[in-house]
């Protein structure tokens, strides 16, 4: 097994039921969830060993964090325990033309109170393989920012193959925050999640020909940010098509040596939960770049991953390896006995 390293957020999520606004709801439900952290679970899933960096509240929803990780095999040995709250969010589930809302509350969580000295770096990546981290960890404080630009070039130091996500959130910080700190992180960066939107307006790449087919459009934006930092080797995303809030279509796209690998198409129908499925989308790339396969079966095998998260409740990701390979070189919908 290889020793992954995830450092972010984790939150208690509470929803709604389908067809009933937040403040209609007379039953809420709760989940443990955050970018990171979603990748911790399916990773730890897919039988790595991995190990969450973070800071919750030493109470009982400190306690519950931890027993949430370590149920889906995550380390909580970089689990630090301090400040005051636990950072929340409301979400309020769509149905057919009405998008899903989410509602922040985090403003001084633990994690955004983490000291730069907290966390010692060189015990947590002594024999690391590979270290994941966001935008959103980024974006939750002034000195997040500093933290994750001292993690990456650490990790580098200590020749971790080091990934991140842009996971850019608007109702975080602003596009030139954003910006500025994320081209930064790039320079210690070599794995990369991050679409045209991202380059567009946070690398500032002039915008592509709009005659251009959406993955000629992807392939030259790949072109130009590898141009940039020849350092990142691997570049992904995803083309979402949003029939309603119910219905999607999903295509992977993964960028290795200047070329774009895409996976097939997958329409899905009745969505019980979209949150995560850009998470799953991500550890399925990672969990094939550590595995050494070609960028087609990792294409394929990430899109999988992320198209089963959208038929289960909850931030995580709760399918193995075998059963996304299976989902994968299947015909939808049939019964597997």
């Amino acid at each position: 097994m290889k020793k992954v390293v995830t450092f972010g957020e984790i939150l208690l999520r509470f929803s709604s039921n389908a067809g009933e606004r937040l403040f209609q709801s007379q039953q809420i439900h709760t989940h443990f969830g955050g970018a990171e952290a979603n990748v911790a679970v399916s990773l730890a899933r897919f039988g790595h060993d991995v190990y969450f960096v973070s800071k919750v509240p030493n109470n009982p929803l400190g306690n519950e964090v931890e027993k949430h990780l370590k149920s889906h095999g995550v380390h909580t040995n970089f689990l630090l325990k301090g400040g005051e709250r636990l950072g929340t969010y409301y979400v309020e589930s769509g149905v057919g033309p009405r998008s899903p809302q989410v509602t922040y509350d985090r403003k001084y969580s633990s994690i955004s109170q983490l000291a730069l000295d907290e966390v010692d770096f060189e015990e947590v990546f002594a024999g690391a393989s590979l270290y994941h981290v966001s935008g959103i960890t980024a974006a939750l404080a002034p000195s997040m920012r500093e933290l994750v630009l001292l993690s990456l070039k650490k990790a580098k130091e200590f020749g971790v193959t080091t990934s991140f996500d842009f996971n850019y959130r608007a109702k975080l910080w602003s596009q030139q925050e954003a910006a500025e700190a994320i081209k930064l992180y790039l320079s210690y960066v070599d794995i990369c999640s991050c679409g045209e939107l991202d380059a567009l307006y946070l690398l500032g790449i002039q915008k592509a020909d709009d005659a251009l087919e959406p993955s000629e459009k992807l392939q030259y934006y790949y072109d130009k940010i590898q141009q940039m930092y020849p350092n990142i080797r691997w570049m992904s995303s995803t083309f979402r098509g949003v029939v309603s809030a119910s219905t999607n279509t999903l295509q992977g796209n993964v960028y290795q040596g200047g070329v774009l690998y895409q996976s097939k198409v997958y329409n899905i129908d009745q969505i019980v939960d979209r949150v995560g499925g850009g998470d799953a989308f991500a550890a399925g790339i990672l969990h094939g770049i550590l595995k050494g396969w070609n960028p087609d079966d990792i294409a394929s095998f990430a899109t999988a991953a992320s198209v089963l998260k959208h038929t289960v409740y909850g931030d995580c990701n709760v399918f193995t390896e075998e059963e996304i390979e299976q989902f994968a070189s299947s015909a939808p919908g049939k019964i597997v006995r």
